[in-house]
Order: C-alpha cells, then structure tokens, then sequence
C-alpha cells in the first residue's frame, strides 16, 4: 500500500477483511477475491487523501472490489475455456453495482470466516499464520517477514503459494464443522497473537503503538472466545492480550518515548482490563489442559498485580518461563527466561544464558538479543560493553521509539562513563 495519511491508512485496513469477506462469499474464490480487493484498497489509498473520504467508503471498496473481481473471472473463465462457470458466478446483467445484492448490503462481519478459511489444513502452519495476518490483520509483507524473522522476498513467495493453495482445495466460504474447527485453531491463535504484537509494538515507523491492530486483534479473540468459551488456549490468549494491553498507555511519555516496564507509572494501568484477565486466566488455568497461552497470561498476571517493580515476584516469573520454554522452544522465550535469571540469579547468570542464544539464527538479526545483553551488562555495572549492545541492538530495530530509548540508553551510561574519575 502506498504512502498515506494515518487515518485513511486506519480505515482501510479495518475495511480490507470486510470486503474480503464479501467478495470471498459472493464468489468462492479467495485468491481471486484477494488480488480485487488489494486492487480497491490501492485505488482508494491513491484517491481518497485527495478527493476526500467517501460516505460510504465500505461500500465505495466493495464496489471496486466487486467490478474488479468480474473482469478477473471473466479474464479467466476465457483462459481456461470456462464460460458456463463465470456465467453462474456473474450477477443479472441488470445489477451495476453491489447495493442492489443482499449480501452486499447485509450488515455482516465475514472476519472470523475468514480467518479460518486462511487457516486452512492444505496449508502449512507458518503460511496460514503469514496469509491469514495478510488478508485478515491487514500488515504488510515485511511485517510479516519481520514477525517470522525471515527475509521480506522469502515471506512474499510463502503468501503467494497459500492463496494458490487454497485456490487448488475448492473450499467453500463457511465456518467449518467442529472437528475441522479445532484442527485449524492453533494456527488461528498464532495469528491473532501475532496480530497482537504487531499493534502492541510496531516494526515499523514512527510511533510505539498500532491501536487499531492491537484492538482487531482483540475483538476478533473475545468473538472466538465466545464461539469456544471452554477452550482454555481461548481463554488464555484473550487474558494475555487484556492484561498486556492494559500497561499499554503507560508505555510511552508525553513526547511518544518508549518508557521501559519497570519505570512506567502503575497508575495509569487499566485496573479493569487487569482485573478480567487475571480472571479469565485463573478460570482457564483451572479448567485445563495448560497451553503456552495461558503461561504467558499468567506472567503477564504477575506483572500486572506486582505493587511496583522492585516488589515484582520474579522467582515465580522464572518458573513460568521455564515450563513456557519446555512447551515451545522459541528463543524469545528462551531470551525472556535468561533475562528472568538475571532477576533471580543475577547478571553473570543472564549473561550466561544469553550466551547460549548466540548461535541461533533465528535471533541473529534481531534486536532483541543485544538489548537484553546491554541491560544485563548495565545491571553488571559494565558500561562500556553495555553501551555497544545497546547501539547494536539499535542499529538492528526498525521501530524508531525503540531505537531512539536503545540510543538514549547508550548515550546516557556513555556519558557517566566520561564524568568517572581517572
């Protein structure tokens, strides 16, 4: 999507899984569905910031959408010699525009339907989460690169090869049946997180924070969670993302500044979105089977209920990580755990644990390594080491709040280190 104004950007891509939605519905084909819609989002990206925002801009995209999307069947029924299906796919010869069909005007969400459709069984774990974070949560190919830690070109060929994929299986737009439902959920639950994340903190550009991802992502989980109110993993992912969200104003400061966890002002916490996570998690905890979501809300709990940062229950944390890391395996959990160490054990023993991640490629271009490094040697009271991980690790961010506070960091330890005495 081109370069525009942030509102405009906001609303399209609250917009963008609607139409999907509908087109996808209208004529059962969502590769197809999905190249039409990119191809209104891109008009309206190109026209709205100059001519102004339609009155109808969902109906505005599903209209161009909608006309795009025939001259595809039509150009491919051609192709492929297939006129008697574009014919019954084609609407009366009569109807100009998608107002005059019921499902069009019909005030229906098609979200969730579509987020199980991309999670789809004929697809990979890792290409239903990057299709399904494309067409659903709305990022970009390098967000989604990013999130995977993967090249930008590696993850745009994953994607093109889903819809393809989806394309060859013939699936119809519905909900699927319970069994199929449950095979699909893991998948579905990566995504939303990830979606999370994404708003939660961005990988790109200039401000912390992506409020409407953030928020999308957690509608679309309270309407799972309504679907599946049993599913612990359910239950534990809408605790994570509430009470993670909840710290979210006290996260930057007047100036948009990254303000780290253990000097945000508690006050400014939502106590409401602590008070139903931490009951939601307690719920889903008891209930069982335990999953890595509910683990992670649980920290996220401990966090949240400590009275200030010195007072966090930092051995109980490192617990958690633990059983976390045995679950998964990822290494940002294995990176969160060392730091949770460094909490309980002290800093030559974070230091020890990061060292370990060293090898793995998956955390060699990440920013995350060095900024834990650089707080570990800081708390070791090694400054000038301290100092080359922060900047390391901000040369290595894309998000410009974050490397401005890794840089300020750096600054801040350079400087005492100059005032010391010979």
């Amino acid at each position: 999507m081109t370069t525009i104004d942030s509102p405009v950007e906001d609303l399209l891509r609250e917009l963008a899984p609607q139409v999907l939605g509908v087109l996808a519905r209208r004529f059962g084909d969502f590769a197809t569905a999905e190249d039409a819609v990119q191809e209104a989002l891109l008009a309206a990206a190109t026209r709205w910031p100059a001519e102004g925002v339609p009155d109808n801009p969902r109906g505005w995209l599903i209209q161009v959408a909608y006309r795009r999307m025939i001259e595809l069947v039509r150009g491919e029924a051609a192709r492929r010699r297939r006129e008697d299906l574009a014919a019954r796919r084609e609407p009366d010869g009569r109807q100009t525009a998608p107002a005059a069909d019921e499902e069009f005007t019909a005030d229906r969400d098609d979200t969730l339907i579509l987020l199980f459709l991309c999670c789809h069984p004929a697809l990979s774990p890792a290409s239903a989460v990057a299709l399904t974070l494309r067409a659903v949560g709305g990022l970009s190919t390098a967000e989604i690169a990013h999130a995977f830690l993967v090249p930008e070109a590696t993850m745009a060929q994953r994607i093109s090869r889903a819809k393809q994929r989806i394309r060859a299986s013939g699936v119809g737009f519905r909900m699927p049946e319970s069994a199929e439902r449950q095979r699909r959920l893991a998948s579905v639950l990566q995504v939303l997180y990830l979606v999370f994340t994404e708003g939660h903190t961005a990988s790109l550009g200039p401000d912390l924070r992506r409020v409407d991802l953030s928020e999308e992502a957690i509608r679309l989980t309270r309407a799972l969670h309504a679907l599946l109110p049993a599913d612990s993993e359910v239950t534990g992912l809408l605790a994570l993302m509430l009470l993670t969200d909840a710290r979210a104003t006290a996260r930057t400061g007047p100036s948009g500044e990254l303000i780290s966890l253990a000097d945000q002002d508690r006050r400014r916490w939502d106590a409401a979105a602590i008070a139903e996570g931490v009951a939601l998690v307690t719920r889903a905890l008891a209930r069982g089977p335990l999953g890595p979501y509910q683990v992670q809300a649980a920290i996220a709990a401990l966090h949240d209920e400590a009275p200030s940062a010195e007072r966090t229950d930092w051995p109980q944390i490192l617990a958690l990580y633990e059983v976390l890391e045995r679950m998964c395996g990822n290494p940002v959990v294995s990176l969160n755990r060392a730091v949770a160490t460094a909490m309980v054990h002290g800093p030559d023993a974070g230091l020890e644990a990061l060292a370990a991640l060293a090898a793995d490629t998956r955390l060699a271009r990440h920013h995350r390594l060095p900024a834990a490094r650089a707080h570990l040697h800081e708390m070791a009271g090694d400054r000038e080491r301290a100092v080359a991980d922060y900047r390391a690790a901000a040369a290595l961010t894309t998000s410009l709040p974050e490397q401005r506070y890794l840089m300020m960091r750096a600054a801040r330890l350079a400087a005492a280190r100059q005032a010391e005495p010979s």
